[in-house]
């Protein structure tokens, strides 16, 4: 066991395999990439594995990737051929994911392991920028049926050792996700609900918790998400270190030329000076994430 205890994130991942579209996409992602580029220097240690909350994965009860050797998902369409070719060979860890089920088995919230289960997009396109040689072993959680947000808080709760343990615990999800009204249908919601979601993250923990748990009632919340597959990642981090602070890793206002888009790290940056190019974390207080 080491002593480094890693920070958590919840990473805004981007739309289906962009990592692997720059010809396609332009600049349109060099914000986002560094951002990504930039977290092996902020937790300013290389981890033994990544727990990958990803919401392109859900079931009755929570799953947890179990296979030493994951296949990959292309759970996209529309996309160009080469990108249900992509492959990003990063070994499973089943011994973590066993210990996964054995944590929230006894936190109450019983887990099944999945062997079969591959990478999703949402696991391999925010985990490639951070690691493209895909050498960090990677393990995957599903959401819960329901979308309790409690629930989710409370798993983070149940693997919050796994920090002190060499283990990095990444929720990929996307804090705008409306695919209907994604661009300029979606500006209005989307700086409403950044602003309060990062206007909450501010908060002093007790009251961070409270409004989150409260968050369908946040001004633009419904309209940012029909349905909360991809803010729920951000629950499961917020809950494994939740007496911690909120820093912004990553905010454009003109995502896909209208939207507002966040990344959160909870806890403090481990690593060196910030490298040249990329815009510092920000760490939040009352008032700061005023638009």
């Amino acid at each position: 066991m080491q002593e480094h205890t890693f920070p958590t994130y919840f990473l805004s991942h981007g739309g289906g395999p962009w990592p692997f579209m720059k010809d396609q996409f332009g600049g349109r992602y060099d914000v986002l990439e560094a951002s990504l580029q930039d977290i092996p220097r902020q937790i300013g240690a290389r981890p033994k594995a990544v727990l990958v909350v990803t919401a392109h994965w859900e079931g009755p009860q929570f799953l947890v990737s179990a296979s030493p050797k994951p296949g990959m998902i292309y759970d996209y369409s529309g996309f160009p051929p080469h990108t249900y070719q992509i492959q990003y060979p990063a070994p499973g860890a089943p011994a973590l994911a066993a210990q996964v089920k054995q944590l929230l088995d006894a936190a109450g919230r019983p887990a099944r392991l999945d062997h079969e289960r591959g990478f999703d997009h949402g696991t391999f396109s925010a985990l490639f920028p951070i690691y493209p040689q895909a050498d960090v072993p990677l393990v995957q959680l599903s959401l819960k049926h329901g979308y309790d947000p409690l629930t989710h808080v409370e798993v983070g709760r149940a693997l919050a050792g796994l920090r002190r343990q060499g283990v990095l615990i990444v929720g990929s999800g996307l804090s705008y996700h409306n695919l209907r009204q994604f661009g300029q249908a979606g500006a209005v919601a989307s700086h409403q609900f950044d602003a309060w979601l990062r206007q909450t993250m501010a908060l002093p923990p007790a009251q961070r918790l409270e409004q989150l748990l409260a968050w369908d009632r946040a001004p633009g919340a419904r309209q940012a998400h029909p349905q909360e597959d991809h803010l729920l990642p951000l629950m499961v981090a917020l809950g494994a270190a939740e007496q911690e602070a909120a820093h912004v890793v990553y905010h454009e206002e003109d995502f896909f030329g209208a939207l507002a888009v966040t990344s959160f790290r909870f806890g403090a940056a481990s690593g060196n000076e910030q490298q040249a190019g990329v815009r510092p974390s920000t760490p939040l207080t009352a008032g700061s994430a005023s638009t």
